[in-house]
């Protein structure tokens, strides 16, 4: 998540535009590449070594049955994996917000809303804190972050909030810079 006017955006009208704020939301994942090789290795071997203790004990069909335990286990982190692919990316600017959102098969849906008219709504529990946030403008209801926890969507949410108060404050004129 960046904030500040670092990037330039060109617009419709031909005019570069500074952005006010610039996120980019992914899911978390904790296991890496190298950490689920390691899994899967250990699993396999463990799997191995009792696998052919059950064949020395003459269960041999037991065997192919830590094979398979390995092979769904590898599937569902695969999976897993897959999904990480999906992000939404949240750029402001002075005269519009927009939200892109890229699911993990690669598919993509984009709202641009102008920053004057969104106002940002959150759905909180006492106990677990906020749920769900939403941008709203006009009828149009988006949801934001869905992957993120509780923690990092208030946090989300205050940057976000900030951003688009500076977007309705409009540039500044600064002649010392």
């Amino acid at each position: 998540m960046s904030t500040g006017n670092e990037i330039e955006r060109d617009n419709a009208d031909g005019r570069d535009e500074p952005q006010i704020f610039s996120a980019l939301l992914t899911p978390h994942r904790s296991l890496n590449r190298t950490g689920f090789l390691a899994v899967m290795l250990f699993l396999s071997v463990v799997s191995f070594v009792t696998g052919m203790v059950f064949l020395l004990m003459g269960a041999w069909p037991v065997l192919g049955f830590f094979g398979l335990d390995v092979l769904v286990i590898w599937w569902a982190f695969k999976v897993n994996f897959r999904t990480a692919k999906a992000c939404e990316e949240i750029v402001i600017t002075a005269s519009e917000l927009r939200v892109r959102r890229t699911s993990h098969r690669g598919q993509v849906a984009e709202w641009v809303l102008n920053p004057l008219w969104v106002r940002l709504e959150q759905e909180a529990d006492e106990e677990f804190g906020i749920e769900r946030l939403y941008l709203v403008s006009r009828g149009r209801r988006v949801s934001i972050g869905k992957f993120l926890g509780p923690d990092e969507k208030a946090s989300f949410a205050k940057a976000l909030i900030g951003a688009l108060n500076a977007a309705r404050r409009g540039p500044t004129y600064n002649p010392i810079t």
